[in-house]
Parts: C-alpha cells; structure tokens; sequence
C-alpha cells in the first residue's frame, strides 16, 4: 500500500526501529522487496539511484513500484525515494513523477553551496508536500564495491549538521559517520556522533552504506535513533552473483524467466535478513 514516508518514519521512531531503503534496480529486484515486505508485514522504502531511474525509466520506476505496491504488497506501508539526487533538475523531475520522499546531495559542494542548494530544493518540496533527505559530509565508496579498505573516510562535522538542520529545515539527514557505499572491511559507525547529532537536530536519521556494517554495530545504531538504513550493494551482490552462477549451470537456457527466478529469490534472501535485523519485522501499521 503506498503510504507518506512521513508516517514511515515517525512509526520507526516512535517504536525505536529501523527501516529498510533498498535500492533496486529492475522488475525483478522491485518485486523481490515487495513480496518480501509483504510477507514479513513490514514497511519498507523502494528507492532508486539517477543511474537506476536511467536504466528503468523514471515514469516506468514509478509505475513499477506503484502497481507492486497495490498488487504484491497491498497490506503494509510502501513509499518510493529518490536516491542520491545529485542536482536539483533531477529531485525536481521526481517530485513531477510523484515521488512523496527525495534525497538532494550535494554534499560534495563546499558546505555553503551544500546549504543554499539544499534550502532551495527543500522549500520547493515542501510546497508540493514532498520530504527532503539532505546530505552532510560526503559518503564515500561505490555500491558493489567489495573488499579491502576505503581511505580517508569523510567524517561530518557536528556544527554543520546543527547549522544545515536548523537553516533548511530538512526532514531526514544523512552525514557521515564512518560507513561508505558498498563493502570495505575498515567501516564504522561513530555512535557518539550519531547521538550528539539525534539530540541537537532532533530529526529523523537515515543511514547510507548499511551493507558493509557489522550487524552488532547496526543494532546499537537503531538503538540511538537510526531510523532508516539503505541497502544497495547487498542487494546488487546477490542478483549478480546468483546470475552468473545460474547462467554457467545452465548453459544452455533460453528462457530468461528461468535464468532470473533464482536471483529473485536471492534478493528476497537479502531484504529478509536485513528487516528482521533492522526489527521492522510485524510493524504493519496499517492493520
């Protein structure tokens, strides 16, 4: 059932657990999410990259997800998100699509440029209803990257996110705090930061690059007020390698419905991990 990522997020906070963003990237691992949610009586946030919204199409995105959300998933909180939209043209053409929830990153511009950029696209959203994920301190690393280490992880400075909270009245943040896209063996999550940042923003907190993360460490992260955790280079892993596995023990199929059941299952795999992980599991909030 679509559903307001705003009544999403306040249910995770307001029961002190986190929900999953899982990128995806075609029908296939749009209807692994669904079906999974559905199953587990969970909500869940379906988001896409700019480089996953080229690839399906921005209008077929949402209608994807849309029909999933009437027809495989009709009973638990759905919302679509735009991920890491890197200029305001392209948050702008979401909010056009329908998308209730975008993310504005420009966290690789000097923090001034970040803020006015950011102020801009978050008051244009909010005439149309839309929330504004903004972004402090740049993530680095890659989704699907995997393996060995990432240098010189970015740590977001404390005053920024006091000062960017207060002056854009932003919805949700992210800022680095020790994790990176994709899967390096030297990621961290800096509780104390996240705690000084819950208590002097007071907002809903969204973290990027969940897949490279020991499970302890995300459970002490949601007990702080992690509200919301993405998910994209697990989910990129399973399908692909799942692919490849089942094309070399199938030579000689020809049927591609075949060749990609088992990465549907693969992905389904992955998101119930992480929900009952993230405890979002039975939070069904429409019953």
């Amino acid at each position: 059932m679509l559903t307001h990522i705003k009544d999403i997020v306040k249910h995770a906070e307001e029961n002190k657990y986190a929900v999953g963003a899982f990128n995806v990237h075609n029908l296939e691992s749009i209807l692994a999410v669904a079906e999974t949610a559905q199953k587990l009586d969970s909500p869940v946030i379906i988001q896409a990259s700019e480089g996953a919204i080229k690839y399906i199409g921005l209008k077929n995105f949402v209608d994807l997800v849309t029909t999933a959300a009437e027809n495989i998933a009709p009973d638990v909180p759905v919302t679509f998100h735009l991920d890491h939209g890197k200029t305001d043209h392209v948050v702008y053409e979401c909010i056009k699509a329908g998308f209730t929830s975008v993310h504005i990153d420009a966290s690789a511009l000097p923090f001034e440029e970040n803020l006015k950029l950011s102020k801009e696209v978050i008051d244009f959203a909010h005439e149309k209803g839309v929330w504004v994920q903004g972004e402090i301190g740049p993530i680095m690393g890659g989704h699907g990257a995997v393996g060995g280490t990432i240098e010189d992880v970015p740590i977001a400075k404390l005053e920024e996110v006091i000062e960017f909270s207060e002056k854009t009245g932003v919805d949700t943040i992210a800022a680095a705090i020790g994790t990176a896209h994709g899967n390096f063996d030297n990621e961290d999550i800096k509780i104390d930061l996240l705690k000084e940042i819950k208590s002097k923003t007071n907002k809903p907190f969204v973290l990027h690059g969940g897949s490279g993360v020991d499970d302890q460490k995300i459970i002490a992260a949601i007990a702080e007020g992690v509200n919301v955790i993405n998910i994209g280079t697990d989910v990129k892993v399973a399908f692909s390698e799942t692919l490849k596995k089942t094309c070399k023990e199938n030579p000689d199929e020809t049927d591609p419905r075949n060749l990609l059941r088992p990465c549907i299952a693969a992905v389904k795999e992955v998101a119930e991990g992480k929900m009952n992980l993230f405890g979002s599991v039975g939070r069904n909030f429409n019953k």
